[in-house]
Protein backbone atom coordinates (compact mmCIF):
# COMPACT_ATOMS: atom_id res chain seq x y z
CA UNK A 1 0.00 0.00 0.00
CA UNK A 2 2.73 2.51 0.95
CA UNK A 3 4.98 3.07 -2.05
CA UNK A 4 8.67 3.90 -1.70
CA UNK A 5 7.88 7.55 -2.45
CA UNK A 6 5.15 7.69 0.20
CA UNK A 7 7.50 6.19 2.77
CA UNK A 8 10.32 8.57 1.77
CA UNK A 9 8.08 11.61 2.16
CA UNK A 10 6.78 10.54 5.59
CA UNK A 11 10.31 9.80 6.82
CA UNK A 12 11.62 13.13 5.52
CA UNK A 13 8.80 15.34 6.75
CA UNK A 14 7.81 13.58 10.02
CA UNK A 15 5.04 16.17 10.45
CA UNK A 16 1.63 14.78 9.65
CA UNK A 17 -1.77 16.34 10.21
CA UNK A 18 -4.01 13.68 11.76
CA UNK A 19 -7.78 14.00 11.55
CA UNK A 20 -10.26 11.99 13.61
CA UNK A 21 -13.94 12.40 14.43
CA UNK A 22 -14.99 13.52 17.90
CA UNK A 23 -17.84 11.88 19.82
CA UNK A 24 -20.22 14.65 18.72
CA UNK A 25 -19.35 14.07 15.03
CA UNK A 26 -17.17 17.14 14.62
CA UNK A 27 -13.65 16.95 13.17
CA UNK A 28 -10.53 16.88 15.31
CA UNK A 29 -7.29 17.85 13.53
CA UNK A 30 -3.94 17.58 15.24
CA UNK A 31 -0.37 17.95 13.95
CA UNK A 32 2.00 15.14 14.96
CA UNK A 33 5.74 15.71 14.60
CA UNK A 34 6.41 12.04 15.28
CA UNK A 35 4.59 10.63 12.24
CA UNK A 36 6.50 7.63 10.93
CA UNK A 37 6.38 4.53 8.77
CA UNK A 38 5.69 1.30 10.68
CA UNK A 39 5.78 -1.02 7.67
CA UNK A 40 4.45 -1.21 4.09
CA UNK A 41 0.84 -0.93 5.29
CA UNK A 42 0.98 1.11 8.51
CA UNK A 43 1.92 4.56 9.76
CA UNK A 44 2.28 5.54 13.41
CA UNK A 45 2.72 8.45 15.77
CA UNK A 46 3.75 8.91 19.38
CA UNK A 47 1.06 10.03 21.83
CA UNK A 48 2.73 12.80 23.83
CA UNK A 49 -0.05 15.36 23.98
CA UNK A 50 -2.88 13.90 21.91
CA UNK A 51 -5.67 13.10 24.38
CA UNK A 52 -8.58 13.85 22.04
CA UNK A 53 -7.06 12.05 19.05
CA UNK A 54 -6.32 8.98 21.18
CA UNK A 55 -9.80 9.05 22.74
CA UNK A 56 -11.32 9.19 19.26
CA UNK A 57 -9.19 6.25 18.07
CA UNK A 58 -10.14 4.21 21.15
CA UNK A 59 -13.80 4.88 20.28
CA UNK A 60 -13.23 3.55 16.76
CA UNK A 61 -12.68 6.68 14.71
CA UNK A 62 -10.64 6.18 11.58
CA UNK A 63 -7.67 8.48 11.07
CA UNK A 64 -6.76 10.51 8.02
CA UNK A 65 -3.16 11.67 7.84
CA UNK A 66 -1.92 14.33 5.44
CA UNK A 67 1.83 14.68 4.91
CA UNK A 68 2.94 17.36 2.44
CA UNK A 69 6.33 18.72 1.41
CA UNK A 70 5.86 22.48 1.97
CA UNK A 71 8.34 23.39 -0.76
CA UNK A 72 7.14 21.30 -3.71
CA UNK A 73 3.53 21.39 -2.47
CA UNK A 74 3.01 17.69 -3.04
CA UNK A 75 2.30 14.90 -0.63
CA UNK A 76 -0.12 12.16 0.32
CA UNK A 77 -3.27 11.52 2.31
CA UNK A 78 -3.69 8.22 4.12
CA UNK A 79 -6.85 6.79 5.71
CA UNK A 80 -7.62 3.83 7.91
CA UNK A 81 -8.41 2.45 11.34
CA UNK A 82 -5.89 2.75 14.16
CA UNK A 83 -4.90 0.95 17.36
CA UNK A 84 -3.48 2.50 20.53
CA UNK A 85 -0.58 0.55 22.07
CA UNK A 86 -0.01 1.41 25.73
CA UNK A 87 3.03 1.00 28.00
CA UNK A 88 4.00 -2.59 28.58
CA UNK A 89 2.96 -3.93 25.19
CA UNK A 90 5.39 -5.31 22.62
CA UNK A 91 4.17 -2.77 20.04
CA UNK A 92 4.85 0.09 22.47
CA UNK A 93 8.46 -1.06 22.87
CA UNK A 94 8.79 -1.51 19.12
CA UNK A 95 7.48 2.00 18.57
CA UNK A 96 10.01 3.48 21.00
CA UNK A 97 12.81 1.68 19.16
CA UNK A 98 11.55 3.01 15.82
CA UNK A 99 11.38 6.64 16.92
CA UNK A 100 14.86 6.46 18.42
CA UNK A 101 16.19 5.09 15.11
CA UNK A 102 14.46 8.01 13.35
CA UNK A 103 16.19 10.51 15.65
CA UNK A 104 13.17 11.53 17.72
CA UNK A 105 14.44 12.64 21.14
CA UNK A 106 11.18 12.92 23.09
CA UNK A 107 11.96 11.71 26.63
CA UNK A 108 10.49 8.27 27.42
CA UNK A 109 8.55 9.58 30.41
CA UNK A 110 6.54 11.94 28.15
CA UNK A 111 5.42 9.14 25.82
CA UNK A 112 1.98 7.85 26.79
CA UNK A 113 1.27 5.46 23.89
CA UNK A 114 2.08 4.51 20.31
CA UNK A 115 -0.75 4.80 17.78
CA UNK A 116 -0.48 2.58 14.69
CA UNK A 117 -2.68 3.37 11.68
CA UNK A 118 -3.56 0.69 9.12
CA UNK A 119 -3.46 2.44 5.75
CA UNK A 120 -6.42 1.26 3.70
CA UNK A 121 -6.48 4.21 1.32
CA UNK A 122 -3.58 6.32 0.07
CA UNK A 123 -3.90 9.13 -2.46
CA UNK A 124 -1.65 11.91 -3.71
CA UNK A 125 -2.10 15.55 -2.72
CA UNK A 126 -0.90 17.95 -5.42
CA UNK A 127 -1.09 21.74 -5.40
CA UNK A 128 -3.10 23.50 -8.12
CA UNK A 129 0.18 25.32 -8.91
CA UNK A 130 0.88 22.42 -11.29
CA UNK A 131 -2.50 22.48 -13.06
CA UNK A 132 -1.48 24.66 -16.01
CA UNK A 133 1.71 22.69 -16.71
CA UNK A 134 3.80 25.88 -16.67
CA UNK A 135 5.66 25.01 -13.44
CA UNK A 136 7.72 22.01 -12.46
CA UNK A 137 8.81 20.94 -8.96
CA UNK A 138 12.05 22.93 -9.18
CA UNK A 139 10.16 26.14 -9.96
CA UNK A 140 7.55 25.63 -7.23
CA UNK A 141 10.24 24.68 -4.68
CA UNK A 142 12.31 27.76 -5.55
CA UNK A 143 9.24 30.00 -5.19
CA UNK A 144 8.41 28.62 -1.73
CA UNK A 145 12.05 28.60 -0.60
CA UNK A 146 12.21 32.31 -1.40
CA UNK A 147 8.96 32.86 0.49
CA UNK A 148 10.26 31.08 3.61
CA UNK A 149 13.61 32.89 3.34
CA UNK A 150 11.74 36.23 3.34
CA UNK A 151 9.72 35.15 6.39
CA UNK A 152 12.84 34.09 8.27
CA UNK A 153 14.62 37.34 7.37
CA UNK A 154 11.67 39.42 8.60
CA UNK A 155 11.82 37.65 11.99
CA UNK A 156 15.56 37.89 12.51
CA UNK A 157 16.63 40.88 14.62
Amino acid sequence: MLTEDMQRLVREQRLGFHATVDEDGTPNLSPKGTTGVWDDDHLFFVHVRSPQTVANVRRGSWVEVNVVDPFVRKGYRFKGPAVVHDHGTAAFGDGIRRIREAGVATPDERIKAIVVIEVRLARPVVSPAYDDGARDEAHVARQWQEHFDRLRASRTP
